[in-house]
């Protein structure tokens, strides 16, 4: 999954430029799908920091099993744990955090019947998520590095 292609289903969702109101249900998908273009950003950004980007440099079973090492509800865990967080650049962090909020806001709108979306709310989130994306990507390898141990592995005492 491309987050870019994730990012422009959801704004095909919403009907951006359209006259009249969406769907709930489009909103609410939009919603849904701009949180998967950021989980699957941190995805590709383990797969591709810990095994490499280029197709012919490292082993697709390799890259695979580390793309699909991140899983949720870990991930969300180690975001919040704000005395680490605090030791990754802005852009990091600011990743990190849309990345919590975004998955509950995914869970309301996938699972409370009665919860309603507008438009420009689910646009917002779906800009800020693509926003937060391309900062993630810009951030220096390092940081991205850390982010992706730190977001797939659990930690052990010593």
């Amino acid at each position: 999954m491309q987050p870019p292609d994730l990012i422009a289903t959801a704004r095909r969702l919403v009907g951006q430029g359209r006259k009249g109101q969406p769907r709930q249900a489009d909103l609410k998908r939009a919603l849904s799908t701009a949180y998967y273009a950021m989980f699957h950003a941190m995805c590709r950004n383990c797969a591709d920091c810990l095994v490499g980007k280029s197709s012919a440099n490292r082993s697709l079973a390799a890259w695979t099993q580390a793309y699909r090492a991140s899983e949720h509800g870990f991930a969300k865990k180690q975001c919040k744990n704000v005395s680490v967080m605090i030791k990754f650049p802005s852009e990091i962090q600011n990743f990190a955090n849309k990345f919590m909020e975004l998955q509950e806001k995914r869970h309301r709108a996938d699972y409370n019947p009665i919860h309603k979306l507008s438009r420009s709310e689910a646009l917002t989130e779906i800009n800020t998520a693509e926003i937060l994306i391309k900062k993630l990507h810009s951030s220096p390898i390092k940081d991205k590095k850390a982010f992706a141990v730190w977001t797939i592995m659990k930690q052990r005492a010593a």
